[in-house]
């Protein structure tokens, strides 16, 4: 991955990050690895934990942001939110996956997807 493209992504998370704390979800943890993968941003709202996937892009050359997740990666964020679960023991909890789609291609513009998959 390329620095310019790092730094987009960096700079659509935290977007998101922002835009989530503006609509009353508080953010638990970002970033969160294990051998599996990644998961973006892990936000609570009320008794809900909510997983979210954050896919920026600075054109529409390749379609929406949104567009960009495949079945193999939401199976991925399933697998990756039980072990986030597992490791953190957390329990009796709702959980929700939500993608945040920001596109940067002039007036910048977030897509929140509620219940994406």
């Amino acid at each position: 991955m390329t620095l310019w493209r790092r730094n987009l992504g960096i700079t659509g998370e935290n977007m998101a990050a922002e835009y989530l704390q503006r609509k009353g979800l508080q953010i638990v943890e970002r970033n969160f690895r294990c051998r599996l993968g990644e998961i973006d941003i892990i936000a609570r709202q009320g008794n809900c934990l909510v997983f979210v996937e954050v896919r920026t892009r600075s054109s529409g050359a390749c379609g929406l942001p949104q567009e960009s997740i495949t079945a193999a990666k939401i199976n991925k964020l399933r697998r990756l939110s039980q072990v986030y679960l597992l490791k953190r023991s957390i329990y009796n909890v709702d959980v929700r996956f939500d993608v945040l789609a920001v596109h940067c291609a002039g007036e910048t513009t977030i897509n929140h997807i509620e219940n994406a998959f």
